[in-house]
């Protein structure tokens, strides 16, 4: 079968696609999963393109959903022909994070999905919401469960609220879906007025394109009414962090989920504390908190926005597609 690996020497360019053995049947504890689809997420990238520490030759893709095949001793949790989607963090079922890394993330500590088949520990995985393709649900693990804590778990979304999301990646339009569905409104930055033109049919109430306006996060101020938005969705980091200060609501909530702009760099301590905001770091979510969406999901007409589907073959491409920010939502690899 296909593997799509890590090469020798990092670099988009340098992923392997090569011939590898088929696994065999799942031992106790474990599942054996036809992998039928992938997404794309920055870590991915990061992996790949060696801006984050991981082994030569490691299995790529944090992000994959198919169908159990088969079961080991002691499974009870899944069976043979149950849809499934991987977890980000399988060791974190509950509770408080007891990582601060990625040693145990498929695809970065660990081998992860790029490849039709694979064993692991029936934890490894949950149900997939029902009646979504495997492309549909490979979009979860990282992406859609990230805008889930971020906004419900962590920032206790409720109807009403204001939200404030940052450009127009899985994450961010995973919060557009998921602060429409609990009935929050929701304002939105481009740096492209199509862009902004189309989240507007998505049910953006209103949007900023920051490369016109440097003060974005005053003239979201302002689109409120001056009373700020309630939560903001951060994927750039140090570049703009002062701005979403500026447009959060006195009282609100920020997650720290990006670092598109740097890993490190000044915080306007003075401006936080006038606003006396809450401002949080986020990776992702716990197997829980992933059940806990799929339910809610399963509960509600919401379906993520893909933006193109790749072959696996076609894994560096679809890697150049996602760097170049041409896309809106996910972009799936279908195998």
């Amino acid at each position: 079968m296909k593997a799509a690996k890590r090469g020798q020497t990092p670099g988009i360019e340098n992923i392997v696609i090569e011939q590898v053995a088929e696994p065999g049947e799942p031992g106790p504890g474990e599942v054996r999963v036809r992998i039928h689809a992938n997404s794309l997420n920055f870590h991915d990238y990061a992996v790949a393109a060696g801006m984050m520490s991981s082994e030569a030759g490691r299995l790529l893709l944090s992000d994959g959903a198919g169908v159990v095949e088969s079961v080991g001793a002691g499974v009870t949790t899944l069976k043979a022909g149950d849809h499934v989607v991987s977890c980000f963090f399988p060791d974190w079922e509950d509770g408080p994070c007891p990582v601060t890394g990625f040693s145990g993330t498929p695809g970065d500590g660990i081998d992860g999905y790029a490849t039709p088949w694979v064993v692991r520990p029936a934890r490894f995985f949950t149900l997939a919401p029902q009646g979504w393709s495997h492309a549909q649900s490979a979009t979860l693990t990282t992406a859609g469960l990230t805008a889930w804590r971020a906004l419900v778990v962590n920032g206790g979304l409720k109807a009403g609220d204001d939200v404030l999301i940052l450009g127009t990646g899985g994450v961010s339009l995973f919060a557009l879906q998921l602060a429409q569905m609990m009935g929050a409104r929701v304002f939105a930055t481009s740096s492209s007025d199509e862009k902004l033109t189309r989240l507007k049919t998505m049910g953006v109430h209103a949007g900023v394109n920051y490369r016109q306006h440097q003060d974005w996060g005053k003239q979201i101020w302002e689109l409120t009414g001056g009373r700020g938005v309630d939560h903001v969705i951060e994927i750039g980091g140090p570049g703009t962090l002062a701005n979403s200060i500026d447009a959060v609501a006195i009282g609100g909530h920020i997650a720290l989920i990006g670092v598109f702009t740097g890993l490190a760099g000044d915080v306007p301590t003075a401006q936080l504390m006038a606003k006396q905001a809450a401002l949080r770091g986020i990776t992702v979510g716990s197997r829980r908190h992933q059940q806990e969406m799929i339910r809610a999901l399963d509960a509600n007409r919401v379906t993520p926005f893909i933006d193109k589907s790749f072959a696996l073959e076609e894994l560096a491409d679809a890697f150049n597609y996602e760097y170049s920010g041409q896309h809106m939502g996910k972009i799936v690899i279908e195998q």
